[in-house]
């Protein structure tokens, strides 16, 4: 059985993209003191801080990787190699955030009351 091409039909014109991975706008983008909520006190957080030379923060749900660097730096005045995101069972968005070797993550975490 041939299939037979329908006469008239056109193809359905391409639609922007509308959903997560449409860029925001300067507008929509969360000012820093908004995009971290508080640092992550755990014993895994703790030891990450003390051996890895990394912070944990529950951030916004909108906030992305570069936000969350910015955010960091602008704040607290040091310099971030890295960021990791992930969401969690209890529907927060943590960030587990590389500190460069220049400063030290347990000073920033006294500063902040974690240790």
């Amino acid at each position: 059985m041939a299939k037979q091409k329908a006469v008239g039909k056109k193809k359905p014109a391409k639609q922007e993209k509308t959903g997560p991975k449409a860029k925001a706008s300067a507008e929509e983008k969360l000012p820093a003191i908004e995009v971290l909520l508080y640092p992550l006190i755990t014993e895994k957080a703790v030891n990450m801080i003390e051996s890895e030379n990394k912070i944990c923060f529950v951030v916004e749900k909108t906030a992305n990787k570069s936000d969350v660097k910015k955010a960091v730096e602008m704040l607290y005045n040091v310099k971030v190699d890295s960021v990791k995101t992930l969401n969690d069972l209890k529907g927060r968005k943590k960030a587990i955030v590389k500190i460069n070797k220049k400063f030290k993550a347990d000073e920033l975490a006294t500063k902040l009351g974690v240790l």
